[in-house]
């Protein structure tokens, strides 16, 4: 087996077999390394980072009128009563609308900022324990730029840029899920077999609490992350030898159990069964009508994500990645490697191949299964027009990402060793392989920048003519005026004011109304 050197461990080299340092010059792929980390850094942070900026432009619109005023006026525990009663039953989705609306404007500007930065966070951590489990040294820097390039694709790889970061609504029931998720599957790796069992005790009571919030949250997330916990279970069988206990199948189990939970109580809800009644009548979801258009608008969806060429930055991030884990590990004599213990198939057999082959697929019907679940969902909630909704693709769309990398990765660390070991040839094998996935990674992120430029200059404009027309309103509202003129402003394919021209229908105008107090708005 190899070993993993530590963070400032000197690495061995070609020139160096025992470890010990020659004063000779790096090889080419070692000193490449550190400069394409760099690169793909400032370029992936600048992306990320203008992102966050734009906080600072974020105005109400659509949803935002209505959570505004109904948490000014009724406070966290009363909007979460109303979603309950009269919305959709999403109570966790009110509750953490109340306390971001509850803090002003704030609350919504550094949303942007917070998800980024956790988001970051926990994409590093788990980076650095599937590289260690594979036996390697992780590169921070190279970690940090991957989680990076990975979040530049999730925000502006897809059709609805603005709703995936910057409209509070849609990544509190979306992006914000995702976040929880990695951050739960991190509490599972840290207390499933920790040694104490007031740990092991914590982070069971922990999949159940929060798989019980996550439902109550976002359908779309509680089915991808259901689905994957529901087979992750499977293959947690002690049985089949990937673990020797049945804590990782009751942690799956209890996290299941949560969003099924969180889920009945979302579905039952007052405020569900309004929302439902008022739909039209269609056919069952499971008729064969209806699982062919399901199939053709989760047709439509592939055919939208496949064409954005700009994800296979994923899997060149992770094979970057993957290369450089394997050169910074030190290679033992191959004669230690090929030492191996072999066990009969008792009780300390490892698992058998097939268990590690599916393990290994295990993001594909994952993603596959999952995002038909999506379409599904969108379909019987929204109509034939539902699968457009591309901010709930979030929900399939980073676990797509992360199965990318990770493959990525092992590809990285499967030839990065056979590459370096091809004699003369190895270093120049390694730097073209390094360079490769540097360039496609670099021009994926540059892809994406004309969007980026259109996303800051419709928002910061919108920004300064709501500014002008929100003081206009406040100062009408203060003459004692009952009946002002609104302009609407449209951004991120989202409802303004008189998107329908019958008034009563107008939900976006009433809840402006409500947050100017004035009794009716009209076009101006």
């Amino acid at each position: 087996m190899s070993t993993v050197a530590a963070e400032g461990e000197d690495l061995v080299t070609p020139s160096s077999p025992t470890g010990r340092n020659t004063g000779r010059p790096r090889p080419l792929p070692h000193a490449l390394l550190p400069a394409a980390g760099a690169t793909l850094l400032a370029t992936a942070g600048a992306l990320v980072a203008v992102g966050c900026f734009l906080g600072l432009y974020i105005r109400p619109a659509s949803d935002d009128w209505c959570a505004a005023w109904k948490t000014r006026d009724l406070g966290v525990l009363g909007i979460t009563a109303d979603f309950y009663t009269t919305q959709n039953g999403r109570v966790a989705n009110a509750f953490l609308s109340g306390l971001l609306y509850s803090g002003g404007p704030a609350g919504t500007k550094l949303l942007p900022t917070l998800i980024a930065l956790s988001l970051t966070a926990a994409l590093v951590l788990l980076g650095r324990r599937l590289l260690r489990t594979l036996g390697h040294a992780p590169p921070l820097l190279l970690l940090t730029a991957c989680a990076l390039a990975l979040q530049a694709l999730l925000y502006y790889a897809g059709t609805r840029s603005y709703q995936v970061l910057l409209w509070a609504p849609a990544t509190i029931s979306h992006t914000l899920p995702s976040v929880i998720g990695l951050w739960a599957l991190l509490l599972a790796l840290t207390t499933v077999n920790h040694p104490r069992p007031a740990v092991r005790t914590a982070g069971l009571a922990g999949a159940l609490l929060i798989g019980f919030a996550l439902g109550t949250l976002s359908e779309p997330f509680a089915l991808v992350s259901g689905l994957l916990a529901a087979l992750t279970a499977v293959l947690c069988l002690p049985r089949l030898r990937l673990t020797t206990t049945w804590r990782p199948f009751t942690w799956c189990l209890l996290w299941c159990t949560g969003l099924a939970c969180g889920l009945a109580v979302l579905y039952t809800s007052p405020g569900a069964r309004w929302r439902r009644a008022q739909q039209p009548e269609k056919p069952p979801m499971l008729s064969t009508a209806e699982l062919r258009a399901t199939y053709e608008d989760w047709l439509r969806m592939w055919d939208t994500v496949t064409g954005q060429w700009a994800y296979l930055a994923a899997a060149a991030a992770g094979l970057l990645l993957g290369l450089a884990a394997t050169l910074r590990t030190p290679r033992t004599p191959r004669t230690h490697t090929r030492t191996r213990t072999r066990t009969g198939p008792g009780k300390g057999a490892g698992p058998g191949r097939p268990t590690r082959a599916a393990l290994l697929l295990l993001p594909l019907p994952v993603v596959v299964l999952g995002s038909f679940a999506v379409a599904a969902g969108l379909r019987s909630g929204y109509g034939p027009t539902g699968w457009t909704y591309a901010r709930t693709w979030t929900s399939y769309l980073l676990p797509m990402e992360l199965a990318l990398c990770g493959y990525g990765v092992l590809l990285g660390a499967w030839a990065g060793p056979r590459l370096a070991a091809r004699g003369p040839a190895g270093p120049a094998a390694l730097a073209a392989a390094t360079t490769a996935a540097l360039c496609l990674t670099v021009a994926s992120m540059a892809s994406l920048v004309p969007a980026l430029q259109q996303l800051t200059t419709t928002t910061v404009a919108r920004s300064v003519a709501w500014d002008a027309q929100n003081a206009r309103i406040r100062a009408e509202s203060a003459r004692g005026a009952t009946d002002v003129g609104y302009r609407p402003l449209p951004i991120g394919n989202l409802a303004e004011p008189f998107f329908t021209s019958d008034h009563r229908r107008d939900w976006v105008a009433a809840c402006v109304s409500r947050w100017y107090d004035v009794n009716r708005i009209h076009r101006r």
